[in-house]
């Protein structure tokens, strides 16, 4: 788990039968601040609010008695929106837009005061959302979380721990300030509402908050992408209808797609005049920092990742505001130690969208290359590929698999020539937007680097993925299947924990694929829930997407070899 996040993490991990318990042992933490309050505007005025805080997360978490019956029971839309619309039914305002336009124009003011906190919120609702368990991975990417069908919370007495020493309790003030300021100017602006002619300076700044509300979704994205300042604000798919806010966001289109698309260069790499290749172009992502947060495991490549992007953020700082001052040499290039399936090409798709947001990579994409992007079969291949790969991967990550396969015991492989174009390129200090990982086994990788020490010195940053355990394996395990809307039943999972179990007491450490692994085998089993539903014909929702214990046939694991002899 990372640490920096414990208690958002600990939020999501409550259901209807433990989040009672679980805020009253927030009373009772330490650590943690916590208040109530009878609404926050603009969106949840009239319900009741709790905040919890500690040195990194906030949690919002809104109370919607909204009783509990038919009347109440709806299913939200494939994309988050203000309105539910239901065939036959009044629209009716979403609870969980609201709470999720709250908690992303919370985070947008706090970051603006130099709060940087993550915000989550948590819904604690009377409603019955019928297909709540298909919305998850939307909800989560909006950072609301929902517990439905509770009962009587008008009635719920929640404990608080209003500790005054805590430094926390910084973040809970200024968002008072902001709630009672904007309360002020809505009070004050109404008041003249009968006058026509009334020019109330109040009504103009509440205006101009309501409007900035309205229009934090595609802006923001596009905005963080042109101009490399990240927001944490809900997006709405639906972006066409957006003005631009400056020539810059006008030249994109206001697509983010069609921004990446006028920078992210095709894969088309000519060997030579008779052989093209192309090498795999992993485009940015717009969540980079909730995508590593999200990564099973990893916790030392997440904190050490962390502290190489602050010692650049810092040095990009100095740069700017004292020129003159000796400024630290920082190397992004880095060595990728690992088994395939231990998630080295996802942390280096993540690690280059970090870098574009931090203001030192241009772009953030990611060119994926292995030897026989280089190796060609005429002399000076190599070379030529080098140039194009290098021209290709500007303003990104240069991403080289199985690097180790460049050393040979054999002074004439190509593959040495490579190395030394490589060290070329490190040695040019105009080439400073790009960052180059090289990726492979421990040991090959170890024996790549004391064959050159060059490559030692100009590769400082070593990140090293362990094998993940059957915990965390499980823990993939179901990341996936959620975003397809399955669900294990009891049976099923016990059937599947024991497989998953045997394979890793069984496997050939040479050879285990960790999360390949996982992908194959669940590939395996939607292939016979597939064939069964087909058969079966399930009509309900909940039916079609159960995983049974006929769905769970284990796939062939290769096991380790027997060593013959001494």
């Amino acid at each position: 788990m990372n640490n920096t996040n414990r208690l958002i993490d600990d939020f999501k991990k409550q259901s209807k039968n433990t989040i009672w318990k679980h805020l009253n042992a927030m009373a009772a933490n330490y650590a943690v601040y916590s208040t109530r309050l009878k609404g926050m505007p603009p969106f949840l005025c009239d319900h009741e609010i709790y905040l919890y805080c500690n040195d990194t997360n906030l949690v919002i978490v809104c109370l919607d008695s909204c009783g509990h019956g038919e009347e109440h029971t709806y299913e939200e839309s494939a994309t988050l929106a203000e309105l539910i619309m239901e065939e036959g039914r009044e629209p009716r305002e979403s609870m969980v837009w609201k709470l999720a336009m709250t908690a992303s124009t919370i985070s947008k003011y706090l970051k603006e005061r130099n709060m940087p906190v993550e915000v989550c919120g948590v819904l604690l609702t009377e409603a019955d959302i019928i297909n709540g368990y298909r919305l998850e991975p939307m909800w989560d990417r909006h950072k609301v979380m929902v517990i439905d069908c509770l009962r009587q919370l008008k009635n719920k007495k929640i404990g608080i721990n209003e500790d005054s020493e805590l430094p926390c309790k910084r973040y809970a003030n200024t968002i008072i300030e902001y709630s009672n300021e904007i309360s002020k100017a809505y009070a004050e602006a109404t008041e003249h509402d009968h006058d026509p002619e009334d020019d109330n300076p109040n009504r103009e700044e509440l205006d101009k908050i309501l409007d900035e509300l309205a229009a934090l979704e595609i802006k923001n994205v596009v905005k963080e992408y042109v101009t490399g300042e990240p927001e944490d604000v809900p997006t709405e798919e639906d972006d066409s209808q957006e003005e631009p806010d400056s020539p810059s966001e006008s030249n994109s289109g206001c697509s983010l797609e069609s921004f990446v698309d006028s920078f992210v260069p095709d894969g088309k790499i000519e060997q030579n005049h008779d052989t093209n290749i192309n090498v795999e172009i992993l485009r940015p992502i717009v969540n980079p920092r909730e995508e590593l947060n999200k990564l099973v495991g990893c916790a030392d490549i997440k904190k050490r990742m962390d502290e190489l992007l602050d010692l650049s953020i810092f040095n990009n700082m100095m740069r700017r505001q004292f020129p003159q001052n000796k400024h630290h040499e920082v190397s992004l290039h880095s060595i990728f130690f690992g088994r395939p399936g231990t998630g080295k090409t996802t942390v280096c798709k993540i690690f280059g969208s970090l870098l574009r947001q931090a203001g030192v990579l241009s772009i953030g994409h990611v060119v994926i290359c292995d030897r026989s992007t280089f190796i060609g079969t005429l002399w000076g291949d190599e070379e030529r590929a080098m140039n194009q790969v290098i021209e290709k991967a500007k303003g990104g990550v240069l991403m080289i698999d199985e690097a180790y396969l460049f050393n040979s015991s054999n002074d004439r492989d190509p593959g040495k020539i490579v190395i030394q174009l490589l060290m070329n390129l490190l040695a040019d200090e105009t080439q400073r937007d790009i960052a180059v990982v090289l990726c492979g086994y421990k040991e090959p990788m170890m024996k790549l680097l004391d064959s050159n020490p060059g490559l030692q010195s100009r590769f400082p940053n070593k990140f090293e993925f362990a094998d993940f355990t059957v915990d965390e394996l499980l823990q993939i395990t179901k990341l996936r299947i959620k975003g397809y809307g399955y669900r294990f039943t009891t049976q099923a999972w016990e059937k599947y924990r024991s497989i998953i179990t045997q394979a890793y007491l069984q496997r050939d450490p040479d050879t285990w694929g960790n999360a390949r692994f996982i992908a194959n085998q669940l590939e395996r089993i939607y292939l016979r829930h597939a064939v069964r539903c087909v058969k079966l014909k399930p009509k309900d929702k909940r039916e079609l997407l159960k995983l049974t214990p006929d769905d769970v046939v284990p796939i062939e694991v290769p096991r380790q070899k027997k060593r013959i002899g001494f």
